[in-house]
């Protein structure tokens, strides 16, 4: 998936944007110059053994904002990563924190390497090795910098990452709450692994149930019946396109990077990950129109457009032929400034990435809140409150002189597991989160668009935390 060229670095745009609702703030300037700066940058170069020889790997962890500790944001392996890429995601890391109430700072880390070049092994050294020169500067704890996957990570090296900070952590006692994203079995949390697409699906949600913007794009409310492109099959666009799918969206358009298939009917998503894994490809799959080149699947006809990628994929060249009514970031920073003011020229509902992405950071909330108190979720509610349904229901079979079946009552009686207060949470997170935004966008006239008013909101924030700090007077 190719990326156009922009006048803009990825972390200019999102200074640009920041820039663009500054003012409406009001704040002082410096405060707001505050804001917009990264406070700490590590940069590092460490030599691994490769085979027989050895390789010196570049990385970095940086650190945004320090307004809350501690800092929190993935870690991505990309031949991409450089100090400009990973400050935009670290400084779109503090606004999205803000935005979710989620109490912690921006950060993010990056590895600049191709991780299919590596076996495990030496994937797992490099691992070992960034880890300790996090934890030689300082830069990793449960109360400096959590990190978490990104693009190119997951389980496998956040379990890395955990076992390293242990042996050099010398009996912390909040140890594992120095990285999330962790497998459940290893002090991890239900319900991490789909938390963004399923952040996705809950803000896309909301957004499409206001009759009055849905009315502006020519749109009914709700999601069933809704068309829907998705552009990248990694973790956070399949399990987007499975939670739409299920709610009775169409997905009509998938894109990979070997091509884009699209069926106006809908494609079955499961099917569609099934047949890749047989032949290594999503091309040919029964039924489905092959599209060579993947970026024109961005210009399908649809209602929501959800570029799960990479950055900059809507560009200034497609734009004025993207014909969706509502473009979902999904990934970070898929939209180019260029593009963004094409889009509001056209009426397109962006809904942006600082918004609409952030489920990964608020379930990563729960499990460093799970790390913290040393107890799972549900633990010691889920019985008491099994009991208490039961009991309600006995009374009112006693007021009623009805008996309510054995299989009815499991359902009406149980109580939550953790993967379902997980859930719950997030629903409320991105909900109330959409809330906030819409109220600023519809009541500020000069908002014109949703990122905007998402920038607003999140400045606001951040400036109230510095306030009572008392560094600005």
């Amino acid at each position: 998936m190719s990326k156009a060229k922009s006048k803009y670095t990825f972390h200019q745009s999102v200074e640009y944007y920041f820039d663009k609702a500054a003012p409406i703030t009001k704040h002082p300037q410096g405060l707001l110059d505050q804001i917009k700066a990264a406070n700490s940058v590590y940069q590092m170069r460490f030599p691994v053994k490769i085979g027989n020889d050895y390789q010196v790997i570049e990385a970095f962890r940086i650190q945004h904002s320090q307004h809350r500790l501690p800092t929190k944001g993935g870690i991505r392996y990309s031949m991409a990563v450089d100090q400009d890429e990973v400050t935009a995601l670290a400084s779109l890391m503090t606004f999205k924190c803000a935005i979710v109430d989620v109490p912690f700072g921006g950060a993010k880390g990056g590895i600049k390497i191709n991780p299919k070049a590596y076996t495990t092994s030496q994937l797992q050294r490099i691992t070992r090795r960034y880890t300790a020169e996090l934890v030689r500067k300082n830069f990793i704890g449960p109360g400096i910098d959590v990190p978490a996957p990104d693009y190119g990570t997951g389980e496998r090296e956040m379990a890395w990452i955990l076992d390293t900070y242990l042996t050099l952590g010398k009996g912390d006692i909040d140890a594992y709450g120095c990285v999330t994203g962790k497998p459940v079995n290893q002090h991890g949390i239900n319900g991490r692994r789909e938390a963004t697409g399923l952040g996705v699906f809950y803000g896309i949600r909301e957004a499409v149930s206001h009759a009055d913007d849905m009315k502006k794009l020519g749109l009914s409310t709700g999601i069933e019946g809704k068309k829907v492109v998705i552009q990248g099959l990694g973790n956070v666009g399949y399990y987007a396109a499975k939670f739409f799918e299920e709610a009775g969206a169409l997905i009509v358009g998938l894109a990979e990077y070997e091509g884009a298939i699209s069926n106006p009917k809908g494609l079955d998503v499961e099917k569609v990950v099934k047949h890749r894994k047989e032949t290594g490809s999503i091309l040919g799959f029964p039924g489905a129109k092959d599209i060579k080149q993947s970026d024109k699947a961005l210009e399908l006809p649809c209602d929501i457009l959800v570029p799960a990628a990479i950055e900059s994929v809507i560009h200034e060249a497609n734009a004025p032929k993207i014909k969706a009514k509502i473009i979902a970031e999904a990934a970070n920073g898929p939209v180019t400034p260029e593009a963004d003011d094409i889009m509001n020229a056209k009426g397109i509902m962006v809904v942006p990435d600082m918004y609409l992405n952030a489920g990964g950071v608020t379930v990563s909330y729960f499990e460093w809140l799970k790390n913290l108190q040393h107890m799972r979720f549900g633990r010691m509610q889920k019985r008491f409150d099994q009991s208490a349904y039961e009991g309600m229901i006995r009374m009112m079979e006693t007021l009623t002189d009805k008996r309510v079946p054995k299989k009815d009552m499991a359902m009406l009686a149980r109580g939550a597991d953790e993967i379902d207060l997980v859930r719950s949470g997030l629903e409320e997170t991105m909900v109330g989160s959409y809330q906030q935004i819409r109220e600023i966008w519809r009541r500020n006239k000069k908002v014109d668009d949703l990122r905007t008013a998402a920038f607003v909101n999140s400045i606001n924030k951040v400036a109230m935390d510095y306030l009572a700090l008392g560094i600005f007077p």
